[in-house]
C-alpha cells in the first residue's frame, strides 16, 4: 500500500506542473521493451527537436531528452511492470530553467510504448491503473469451452482454458436415447464441476481476496453453470452477461465492456461498507479511532485491523528549531498552512519535513494491516476528511 500511496502523492505533484510550451516529456516503457531501443528512439527525437523554432523550448526539450537517456542507462532491462519517466522544465521563469526528472514503476504492466511531448505530463495511463485497485475473477463460457481470467485494475491475466467434450459424444449402436441423454448430462455436470474447481482454486490462490466473479458467454451455459452450485460458498457471483465469444481476447474483452458499470459500482460499494462500519463504531463508542495521534498510538500497540486513509489528507511531521535558544521540537501539521505556535521570541526555522501519513502506511504494511483509501470526492470521503482529519482505523479491542 505504501507504493500505491507514493504514486498517488507523486501524481498530485505532476498534475500541478505546466510547461511554458510543449516541453514536458512523458515516456512509458513496457516490461518487454528493450532499453536500447528506447534510447535509440529518444536520440531520434533529440534530432527532431532541432527543428523547434523557439530557442528556449528547443533547449529545454533537448535537455530533458538528454537527462532521460542518461537515466535509462542505469537499467539493463525495464522493471517487471515497465517504467514511466516524466521530465521537463518545471521553472516558471524562462531565463532560469529547472529540468527535473520523475520516474515510477507502475502497479500493473504497461501495454504500449509511448513518447509524448506536451505542455503537461501524460498521466491518464497511470491514473487509470490507480483508479481500480480491486481484483476480480472472470469466466467466459458456453457448453463447449471456458476461459478463466483475473482482472486487476485494467490488467487481465488469463489463468486457464478448458474444453468440454460432452456434446461431442457419438451415439453407439444399442444405446438407448435415455441412456445417451444421461451420459450427455453427466458429461456436462463434469464440465461445470471442472470449471468450478478451477475458479475455486483461483480464489484459494488469492486467499479469497478476489472481490467476486463475473460470468459471461453466449447461450444458457453461463446461467446453468451458476445454478449448478459447484462454486465455493464464499464466492460471490456479481453478475452474468451475454457475450458472443469465449476466448481470452474477444470474449474477455467483450465481458469487460459489458460489465464495466457493475465493476465501477463495486469499488463504491466496498468503500461504503468500510465507512458504514467505521461510523457505526464511532457512534457507539466502539472499536474505532481517528485523527493522526490516536491512530498512530493504536498502530504502535498493534491494535489495528484496518487503516482508513482519505486520499485528500495532507499531514506533515515538521521539525522546528528556535533561533533564539537553539531548541528543537516536532509538530504535526495538517494541510499546507503552518499553525504551530511556540514561545520562541522569533520566527521558527524548519529543520526537516516528512509525510506523516506515509509513516502510518509503512507501519501498517509491516504489521500486515490492510490500508483502505477513500476518495475525497465521495460523500463518505468528504466526511472522513472534514470530520475525522482524513485518518481513521478499525481496532481489535477498545483502547
Amino acid at each position: 500500500m505504501k507504493k500505491e500511496y507514493d504514486i498517488k502523492k507523486e501524481l498530485k505533484r505532476l498534475q500541478s506542473i505546466k510547461g511554458s510550451g510543449t516541453e514536458l516529456i512523458s515516456i512509458y516503457v513496457p516490461p518487454d521493451f528493450q532499453i536500447s531501443d528506447e534510447i535509440s528512439k529518444l536520440r531520434e527525437e533529440h534530432g527532431q527537436a532541432s527543428n523547434i523554432k523557439s530557442k528556449t523550448t528547443k533547449q529545454n526539450v533537448q535537455g530533458a531528452i538528454e537527462k532521460i537517456i542518461q537515466y535509462l542507462k542505469l537499467y539493463k532491462t525495464p522493471p517487471k511492470n515497465g517504467l514511466i519517466v516524466f521530465c521537463g522544465n518545471i521553472s516558471s521563469i524562462q531565463a532560469n530553467p529547472d529540468i527535473e526528472l520523475f520516474s515510477m514503476e507502475p502497479p500493473q504492466p504497461i501495454k504500449m510504448n509511448i513518447y509524448r511531448c506536451d505542455s503537461g505530463f501524460l498521466l491518464d495511463p497511470i491514473e487509470n491503473m490507480m483508479e481500480a485497485k480491486d481484483t476480480y475473477a472472470l469466466v467466459v463460457m458456453d457448453g463447449r469451452e471456458a476461459t478463466v481470467a483475473v482482472l486487476r485494475g485494467t490488467h487481465v491475466t488469463v489463468e486457464k482454458r478448458i474444453r468440454s467434450f460432452a456434446h461431442a459424444k457419438v451415439r453407439k449402436g444399442g444405446q438407448s436415447a435415455a441412456r445417451y441423454e444421461r451420459a450427455i448430462e453427466e458429461s456436462i455436470d463434469d464440465y461445470y464441476k471442472s470449471v468450478g474447481d478451477i475458479i475455486n482454486g483461483l480464489f484459494e490462490k488469492y486467499n479469497f481476496k478476489l472481490r467476486g466473479l463475473v460470468v459471461g458467454g453466449p447461450g444458457p451455459a453461463k446461467e446453468n453453470f451458476v445454478r449448478a452450485k459447484v462454486l465455493n460458498y464464499q464466492i460471490k457471483v456479481l453478475g452474468t452477461f451475454d457475450t458472443g465469444y469465449t476466448d481470452e481476447h474477444m470474449g474477455i474483452n467483450e465481458l469487460l465492456e459489458r460489465s464495466k458499470e457493475l465493476l465501477s459500482e463495486q469499488a463504491a460499494v466496498q468503500e461504503r461498507k468500510v465507512m458504514d462500519r467505521f461510523l457505526g463504531e464511532v457512534s457507539r463508542g466502539g472499536l474505532a479511532a481517528y485523527g493522526y495521534k490516536a491512530v498512530k498510538d493504536a498502530l504502535s500497540s498493534g491494535n489495528i485491523v484496518k487503516l482508513i486513509v482519505s486520499d485528500g489528507a495532507e499531514i506533515t511531521q515538521v521539525s522546528y528549531r528556535c533561533p533564539a535558544d537553539g531548541t528543537t521540537f516536532t509538530a504535526i501539521e495538517e494541510g499546507e498552512a503552518r499553525q504551530t505556535k511556540h514561545n520562541c521570541g522569533g520566527n521558527l526555522n524548519i529543520v526537516e519535513e516528512k509525510d506523516a501519513i506515509e509513516d502510518l502506511i509503512d507501519a501498517a504494511d509491516k504489521l500486515g494491516v490492510d490500508t483502505v483509501f477513500v476518495s475525497a470526492d465521495s460523500q463518505y470521503g468528504k466526511e472522513l476528511l472534514m470530520g475525522f482529519h482524513g485518518i481513521a482505523a478499525m481496532l481489535k479491542y477498545k483502547q
